[in-house]
């Protein structure tokens, strides 16, 4: 072979080298076998501590879901929202009015203890939040979905990156697309990852901020009937407007696509969930969710891997800690 020849062949097998180390776990990329030397049984270890919580408490599906994309949102998905507050060093991000109604924290606690059992200082929470959202809805019925490992957890939490990062109940079509394409979201992905509200309640609280000082608005794409519906539902106040709530759908222990038939129909319950209706951009991939199940578990399966995916710690960064709710600076 001709010295030239040698030398692109040679070039040629150190990119493919970069690149599979880089997309397979060589790397500080996530990877799909991130844990197969590691910690094989991971994933079957989450499955299956998950089930008799999600047995004991159906709603947990919904509740893990949502941790997921409050974690994701503030400083991406690092399981920074599981971290208690540790006098001035760490202020917990569940101290934001923000994560009000943020709860099962403790389910991934109980996962991580198992898994530090068989697997010590291999595994991270970061890791173990996603999968278990991931398992949060299939085990509700929707899609399965195969997520990339290797994320690293965050050291500190910071209430005021909540406060500043995660979208009030009053936000709309359009401010909710602006949050998810920012991070790297299709409008197609951002619909569909707010397919997620098919499980899952709304407090009356973040219902009447939808109404706070604009008692007759009519926000556009609910259906007038309904919006009246919401607001003698919801009419308390106070600390009753705190506990009181209203289910997402009429199946919202079942991850299908009953959200968006609901939109349609004028039955969103919060102000982005009416919009998307009717916003030009997003009503054509509303209608064609609620038709077509199958397609909408598609993108959202696609749109789930990118949220995860978003604003993760690797490689160096970060750390795999002991216990997910504080830091332990003995820890991996």
């Amino acid at each position: 072979m001709p010295m030239r020849s040698t030398f692109v062949f040679i070039f040629l097998l150190l990119l493919l080298h970069i690149f599979m180390s880089l997309t397979e776990g060589g790397g500080n990329a996530l990877s799909y076998d991130f844990y197969d030397e590691t910690c094989p049984q991971v994933e079957k270890i989450v499955r299956e501590g998950l089930s008799p919580i999600f047995l004991a408490d159906p709603t947990s599906p919904a509740a893990l879901l949502r941790l997921l994309f409050h974690d994701c949102q503030v400083q991406g998905c690092d399981a920074s929202i599981l971290l208690d507050s540790q006098g001035d060093n760490v202020t917990s991000e569940m101290s934001s009015d923000k994560n009000f109604g943020i709860r099962r924290r403790d389910a991934i606690g109980i996962i991580k203890s198992v898994v530090e059992a068989k697997c010590p200082g291999k595994v991270s929470c970061a890791d173990l939040l996603v999968l278990a959202a991931r398992e949060a809805v299939s085990m509700s019925g929707g899609p399965s979905i195969r997520v990339p490992l290797g994320r690293r957890d965050a050291l500190t939490a910071r209430s005021e990156l909540a406060d500043a990062l995660l979208p009030p109940a009053t936000t709309g079509a359009d401010g909710m697309l602006g949050i998810f394409t920012d991070k790297g979201m299709t409008v197609e992905e951002s619909v569909a990852l707010l397919g997620a509200h098919t499980i899952g309640v709304t407090h009356c609280i973040n219902i009447n901020m939808n109404y706070e000082g604009q008692p007759e608005e009519q926000i556009g794409g609910m259906g007038s009937h309904f919006q009246k519906f919401l607001k003698l539902s919801c009419r308390k106040t106070g600390s009753l407007a705190k506990t009181a709530f209203l289910t997402n759908d009429l199946t919202n222990l079942v991850f299908d696509n009953q959200y968006f038939r609901d939109t349609v129909d004028g039955k969103g319950v919060l102000r982005v969930d009416a919009e998307i209706s009717r916003n030009p951009r997003t009503a054509p991939i509303v209608a064609q969710f609620a038709e077509d199940q199958n397609y909408f578990f598609e993108v959202f399966t696609s749109a789930f891997v990118k949220l995860s995916s978003s604003g993760v710690l690797t490689g160096d960064q970060g750390r795999v800690v002991r216990t997910c709710n504080g830091i332990d600076y003995g820890n991996f």
